[in-house]
């Protein structure tokens, strides 16, 4: 449904978000970034939730990311165990501080499900690294598309850095959701720079 210009109200305890939809047809040439000293890439295979859960707010909760906190916990563990899902981390001092998830379940399509480093490594270089590696990951099965959305709830530098890496932005959509801060997904005190709208 397209949604004439104007503007719209929401209901109390609900964020509105504009997503952005991207993608590559061919891989982009990638843009030269070293390892940052100290980190290393590892896979991770059939991770656990909790694991996978605590890795993921790590990153995003400063962003509202809240979409596989209210997944059951048979669901999401039959993403992160299917053969088509690729989990890669970066490691500092033995603990995960980057996410790259790349999903490959769709035949000829990859999508780069969820990337982002947590601030221990934000700044560092890590991030284009990670591209890299997702970049090369994605394009060395036979796909045809590698795609991502991103959204007005993620890091402001998100969307211009897909684009510098070669995603080119092929559509937008309003979603609307439920606040996670009151759903308890997420303390009420992440993501301090959107309003908190209640009744």
């Amino acid at each position: 449904m397209a949604l004439a210009p104007g503007f719209y109200d929401l209901p109390p305890g609900t964020l509105a978000t504009v997503v952005t939809h991207l993608e590559m047809r061919a891989p982009a040439v990638p843009r030269p970034a070293p390892l940052p000293d100290g980190v290393t890439l590892r896979r991770v295979r059939s991770p656990g939730t909790d694991w996978y859960r605590d890795l993921y707010t790590r990153v995003g909760a400063d962003w509202l990311w809240f979409s596989r906190l209210r997944m059951q916990r048979a669901e999401l563990t039959a993403i992160l165990t299917d053969p088509g899902v690729e989990i890669w981390v970066l490691e500092k001092d033995g603990r995960a501080e980057g996410l790259l998830e790349l999903d490959f379940r769709q035949e000829g399509d990859c999508e780069l499900a969820f990337f982002g480093l947590t601030g221990t490594l934000i700044g560092s270089g890590a991030g284009r690294f990670l591209m890299n590696q997702a970049i090369a990951r994605a394009w060395a099965r036979p796909i045809t598309r590698f795609h991502v959305h991103t959204c007005t709830l993620d890091s402001p530098a998100a969307l211009g850095f897909y684009r510098r890496s070669g995603f080119t932005p092929t559509g937008q959509q309003i979603e609307i959701a439920t606040d996670p801060r009151l759903t308890g997904d997420l303390p009420r005190d992440a993501g301090a720079h959107i309003p908190l709208y209640e009744d």
